[in-house]
């Protein structure tokens, strides 16, 4: 069985801001970006903050 480690994710509205919990003064990218599948991460995507997405061609790592 093979564990993902990094998921695509982007805000779930295009006004919503969500900041990176390793870099606080900035934000995840209204296109999405590759993050790291922490807990975190798992969190907003629970309460709804961010979606998974399907990568683009232009994707930022956030590692």
């Amino acid at each position: 069985m093979s564990t993902q480690i990094h998921i695509h994710i982007k805000p779930a509205t295009a006004d919503l801001k969500i900041r990176l919990p390793d870099r606080p003064m900035e934000f995840l990218p209204a296109e999405g970006a590759l993050v790291e599948k922490n807990t975190f991460w798992l969190r907003r995507l629970r309460d709804g903050s961010v979606v998974e997405a399907k990568p683009g061609a232009k994707t930022k790592s956030t590692n």
